[in-house]
């Protein structure tokens, strides 16, 4: 594992236009794969007779890119933590050209899947995009840039509308994919041009059982949700695939708390800032949805209804596309006010304008200008809240993790749309009026489905209350007192000694006289969490100047204070060990956060027995001097093995595989670079045979095995069949003795790599 030390246009000398030219080729990106999933919109009716498939079959063409998301986004988050997210990031793009080609050419109903498929593995550029933003961009732009990036999602369903509705109109349906194809290849060009390589990795391996675990229950949660107005909401089908979802996802959640190393950290995201945000982001993703579920219909239905206003399809886009571009120009609004007052606040704010949006609509509803006008005020709110969302989560998580975190928290919102989608599809088919002898969806239906998108709304108001936060007036510093650019004649302020836990750590802090300061506490850890006593712990403000600085104790644990409510740097570093910095969101009251260091030097080699042969499946353990365990890992199919992130020193390396005798020897690690070392196992000897007493074969006796200085190997008692065995010995000489008659004592010479077999007599004593 490595990780970057922050990155600003002053200390890296990186030009301004240069970071602003990363973060308009990201949310290009995230806008690319909005526009993707909205294209198809406009042919979805007519899809039946362009692949000659049942419309219960086409809809598959909108099925399939939602699945096919929900699984790969966190899946391309955790890749993009161990591999390299501008890597996995190039990969979804390829991935996403790869599905528009593919659908582009295709005529019939399978290979339209297949691209569209493709296309919907491509949905974790927006949550990768906000992860490098994270490990490259200076502090101080990090927020509008993760504002602006969250709302690309929004920005590229409303601009995808009325661009598919021109294409569709005027050129064959086939260039809708060719479309997206060439967009994609645009951004993977830039990306490659102008997206520098995160530095930040946890390395280790994919949790295949993890992501299988996963992909199948979220299939199985999806789908129904899907399907389930097609299906019946009480068929089998639907109930059961729900019922299996539950057993598989709690299945997937107690393995994810045992692997070693999971897909998902289901600690970190138990986190109350992380979780509270997620389940904001569900209710959130389900508001943001029903604006697109309602308006689109209601402007296109036909006069005649009384409510609808017989607008054709590009109309109806081009109605919703100011939102798209109001949540563009919310994201720096946003980030301020994130800044001021943390994202807690923006993400409140946006939900309450969200909601207020919706109870406009229900009350406007005669005129294009009043859906523009309320489209753009549902758009702004929905700028507030996504760009907060990313702030809140990043605040809580180490860089090492941000991107299967993020990941994460864009799936929360796919299934607040997928839920919104499946709500709303319920209510317009229930409550409908009759026109000419069909049944089109009534009034009342559409403003129950605006009622609910409002609910949605201040529920996830309700729920971000519940994310820590700053303290009411009059305990938390007034919004003229929060951390300013730095100036020289800020006065210092020593504050007061920090509690007996903490006592010795060097602690100095700068703060505006009269402002509370915010503890920050946590401890600092290694390898397998052990402690790291002495790392130095510095927090800096954005613009570089230094707050406060403690040393780790032997437990590890450290204190500083921030002056203030805002968004900081905590800088960790100790010998052998990779620095490590993160970003830290201070909302008023004392943050909890712990920081784990990697080493600098590693250790790889390879296990084979005393005849050449590679030892595959061998457990090799490395400790300190204390015994405490460091890392482990297991020989390969080749008998290799590879251990990362050790600090340099003295270890014990410990192996041990079935068959052959363990082994434990030191080992010197270096200052860097990798350590190599090749081990050779002995097999051990065995020792069998079988009790008997009277001639026959005598259960339950007792058969101890002790060694030449007298110390109790092993111990067993036989069967049935009087069998004993010991194995996994040295060769050596060794003492037998057999309980069960009175009992008898045996001296053996054990042959090491061989089987020795031993029988036992035991009779009554004058026997």
């Amino acid at each position: 594992m490595s990780h970057a030390q922050p990155r600003t246009a002053e200390t890296e000398g990186q030009p301004v236009s240069r970071t602003n030219a990363v973060v308009a080729v990201l949310a290009f990106g995230g806008i690319v794969v909005a526009l993707m999933q909205t294209l198809v919109i406009p042919i979805v009716p007519e899809l039946p007779k362009l692949l000659n498939a049942p419309a219960s079959d086409t809809a598959w063409a909108v099925t399939a890119t939602l699945l096919a998301g929900a699984v790969a986004v966190p899946i391309m988050g955790r890749l993009g933590d161990m591999y390299g997210k501008r890597r996995m990031l190039l990969v979804s793009l390829l991935l996403l050209i790869t599905g528009s080609v593919t659908a582009g050419l295709s005529s019939s109903l399978a290979p339209m899947i297949v691209g569209r498929v493709l296309q919907g593995m491509a949905g974790g550029v927006i949550a990768l995009g906000i992860s490098i933003m994270r490990d490259e961009l200076p502090a101080e732009r990090l927020g509008s840039a993760t504002a602006l990036m969250s709302a690309s999602l929004g920005v590229g369903a409303a601009l995808g509308l009325p661009a598919a509705a021109v294409i569709a109109d005027n050129f064959d349906w086939h260039w809708l994919f060719w479309s997206s194809g060439a967009l994609g290849a645009v951004a993977l060009v830039l990306v490659l041009v102008l997206v520098p390589e995160s530095k930040v990795r946890t390395g280790g391996t994919l949790d295949v059982i993890g992501a299988l675990g996963m992909a199948i229950g979220l299939i199985c949660l999806l789908l129904p949700i899907s399907k389930g107005a097609d299906w019946g909401w009480g068929s089998i089908t639907t109930l059961g695939l729900f019922a299996t979802s539950v057993v598989v996802l709690l299945l997937w959640g107690w393995y994810e708390l045992r692997a070693e190393q999971p897909l998902v950290d289901l600690r970190t995201t138990a986190r109350r800032q992380v979780l509270v945000t997620n389940l904001a982001s569900i209710a959130l993703g389900f508001g943001m949805f029903a604006m697109s579920l309602v308006i689109p219909q209601l402007l296109q239905l036909p006069e005649a209804t009384g409510y609808g206003l017989g607008e054709s399809l590009l109309t109806a886009g081009l109605v919703m596309a100011p939102s798209g571009l109001v949540m563009m120009l919310m994201a720096p609004l946003s980030s301020a006010l994130s800044r001021a007052r943390g994202p807690k606040a923006s993400l409140m704010l946006g939900s309450l304008i969200v909601a207020a949006g919706y109870g406009l609509q229900i009350l406007l509803m005669d005129e294009i200008w009043q859906f523009v006008l309320v489209s753009s005020v549902i758009g702004s709110g929905i700028g507030f809240t996504y760009g907060a969302m990313p702030s809140l989560i990043m605040g809580a998580v180490p860089p090492s993790q941000s991107g299967a975190a993020n990941g994460l928290n864009t799936l929360m919102r796919s299934l607040g749309t997928s839920s919104a989608s499946a709500v709303a599809g319920v209510i317009l088919a229930q409550m409908t009026t009759n026109l000419g002898g069909v049944a089109v969806p009534s009034e009342n239906g559409f403003k129950v489905v605006l009622a609910i998108g409002g609910g949605a709304a201040l529920l996830a108001f309700a729920v971000a209350s519940f994310i820590p936060r700053h303290r009411p007036a009059g305990s938390a510093a007034p919004t003229s007192q929060l951390p300013a650019p730095a100036t020289p004649t800020a006065p210092a302020t020593t504050l007061e000694k920090p509690p007996a836990s903490t006592v010795g750590e060097e602690l100095v802090t700068t703060a505006s006289v009269g402002t509370p300061a915010i503890p920050l506490r946590g401890f600092v850890r290694g390898a397998e969490k052990a402690s790291v006593p002495g790392a130095a712990v510095t927090l800096i403000s954005l613009e570089g100047r230094q707050l406060g600085r403690s040393v780790a104790q032997a437990d590890g644990a450290y204190a500083v204070h921030a002056p203030g409510t805002g968004s900081y740097v905590l800088i960790a570093s100790s010998d052998g060990h990779q620095p490590q910095a993160s970003t830290i969101v201070v909302n008023g009251e004392p943050v909890s956060y712990d920081i784990l260091l990697s080493g600098t030097s590693g250790l790889t080699g390879a296990v084979r027995s005393d005849s050449g042969a590679p030892v595959v499946g061998a457990v090799v353990i490395v400790t300190d001097v204390r015994g405490d365990v460091l890392s482990s890992a297991q020989t390969n199919s080749m008998g290799e093995f590879t251990i990362a992130d050790l600090v340099p020193g003295t270890v014990t390396l410990a192996v041990n595989s079935p068959k052959h005798r363990p082994l434990a020897l030191p080992v010197e690690i270096g200052a860097t670079g990798a350590t190599h070392i090749e081990i050779e196992l002995h097999p051990g000897a065995n020792v069998r045979g079988t009790v008997r007493g009277a001639g026959a074969p005598l259960s339950d006796a007792n058969v101890t095995l002790m060694d030449a200085a007298g110390n109790v190997v092993a111990t067993t008692t036989t069967g049935t069949d009087g069998a004993y065995a010991f194995s996994d010995l040295d060769g050596g000489e060794y003492t037998i003795i057999a309980r069960g008659y009175p009992p008898r004592v045996t001296g053996v010479a054990v042959s090491t790599g061989g089987i020795d077999e031993h029988d036992i007599e035991l009779a009554h004593t004058g026997e």
